[in-house]
């Protein structure tokens, strides 16, 4: 007989509406499991169960009702929110980022707030003070990061699906790691108010679930313009969800497996994953071409002064007493980016802005672009982080992590499918970029592969 936590978001939401299960079941169902599994997984490092209990849900949108969480990167009103870092262990807003009243308004009841790293650096998630964020399906290995909390919760059943955020592959990392779908939007379609924290627009808010139809429904709740946005998506004629229900057209895919952003080995899982699905979209008729790495390597260093300026903007209101509690990457990366003057910001930002159009000019050819989404699958914890030399840290993240902040830099849609398993049993994701602000197409085409290869009854170990 199946579970409640074996039914799908949309699924959940579907039983609301038909009376056969009511919102309190599933919150007191999914903060049992939370009880019993959240340490082992480091997946929340808040858990607020009696505002979940005493939540009253409105709304009859498709996700009224359904448990979720939200990452402790987000500021919640009147709920510890730490930003991974001991700095503000006991930091509690007095406001919600849209986001997360958004999340609210759509009539979804958040049980707490998922690990992340300090200040959302690293692609690994291992704060200080709170266990490791690790994959269900082999706990000894990490969850990625920086929505390693939230990836960990999704897989293990802890919450149907979980918002993350993704600067540089942020939710796409843990996805893959975690065998679950994690999408970051176009630039602008979901908003960054209140405190639009990155000038640059590399970071956005989105989804982490099982299933890429659930996936869109979330995307749909967390999306749309707010007053003041400095940037933004235009509006879909009809829900994303809509888009997983149509079959694409017969589209062309650009695919490439050369490391982006750092000289990696990528291990023959990761491209074999990369080859069957390449195989599967030629198979529904799709033409797949292989392509060069449309971003050049000298455009690393580019995005890495970016890179540590916004984690300069992170610390920089810290008192100086604080700052001795910083993580040695985040001190390493903050120091870095301060040394960037003011217009050598500038001329980085507008020099990663005309990398971004000559990338996508690059692809304009093609509707999506396949690459794996990792080099490796999941590593041990502990694996990257070196808090004895940072730099070292800093390289071995981007070996670990090749392909993915190309979508930041672009602000293209991209999306982690989890198509794949080792013989070990450990998940491998591949990725999926389309245009800007595509992602009916992207999802449309996601939710074909999923149908042709699904992987919903797949799960870990103590599902």
């Amino acid at each position: 007989m199946s579970e409640l936590h074996d039914l799908t978001a949309l699924e959940q939401g579907a039983a609301i509406r038909a009376g056969e299960v009511s919102t309190g079941e599933l919150v007191e169902h999914y903060l049992e499991r939370i009880d019993r599994r959240s340490e082992e997984l480091g997946a929340f490092v808040t858990v607020t169960a009696e505002q979940a209990r005493s939540a009253r849900p409105v709304g009859d949108g498709p996700l009224a009702g359904v448990p979720t969480a939200i990452k402790d990167l987000n500021s919640t009103r009147g709920v510890r929110s730490s930003f991974g870092s001991p700095v503000l262990a006991d930091h509690v807003p007095d406001f919600d980022d849209e986001v997360v009243a958004r999340i609210a308004a759509a009539g979804m009841v958040s049980l707490g707030k998922t690990s992340t790293p300090e200040f959302g650096s690293p692609c690994y998630t291992e704060p200080e003070g709170a266990p490791p964020a690790v994959t269900p399906w082999d706990t000894s290995r990490m969850a990625g990061g920086s929505s390693g909390g939230s990836a960990a919760a999704v897989s293990a059943g802890l919450v149907p699906l979980a918002q993350g955020s993704d600067g540089g592959g942020s939710i796409r990392i843990p996805a893959s790691c975690c065998g679950i779908v994690g999408l970051k939007p176009t630039r602008g379609r979901i908003s960054a108010a209140p405190m639009y924290g990155d000038p640059i627009g590399l970071s956005t808010n989105g989804p982490l679930a099982r299933t890429v139809r659930d996936a869109a429904a979330f995307l749909d709740v967390m999306a749309g313009r707010a007053v003041g946005d400095p940037f933004w998506a235009p509006a879909d004629s009809q829900p994303l969800l809509a888009a997983c229900d149509r079959e694409p057209n017969r589209l062309r895919v650009g695919r490439f497996s050369e490391p982006v952003i750092a000289d990696a080995e990528v291990d023959p899982k990761c491209l074999a994953a990369w080859e069957s699905t390449s195989a599967l979209l030629e198979s529904l008729g799709h033409e797949v071409v292989d392509i060069a790495v449309p971003l050049p390597r000298e455009a690393v260093p580019v995005f890495e002064t970016c890179w540590a300026v916004l984690t300069a903007l992170s610390v920089v209101n810290l008192p100086a007493e604080a700052r001795s509690l910083l993580r040695p990457l985040t001190s390493w990366l903050a120091g870095r980016g301060a040394t960037v003057s003011g217009p050598e910001f500038g001329l980085a930002i507008g020099e990663l802005r005309r990398v971004a159009a000559r990338t996508l000019a690059a692809v304009s050819s093609y509707d999506v672009v396949l690459t794996p989404t990792l080099a490796v699958p999941p590593l041990p914890v502990g694996a990257i982080r070196d808090d004895a030399d940072p730099a070292a840290d800093f390289e071995a993240q981007k070996r670990f992590t090749p392909y993915t902040s190309t979508w930041n830099v672009t602000g293209s849609p991209a999306i982690s499918l989890p198509v794949h398993q080792t013989p070990g049993g450990l998940p491998v994701g591949v990725m999926l970029a389309a245009r800007p602000g595509d992602e009916a197409t992207l999802l449309s085409l996601s939710a074909q592969v999923e149908a042709q290869a699904p992987w919903l009854l797949r799960t870990p170990p103590g599902w």
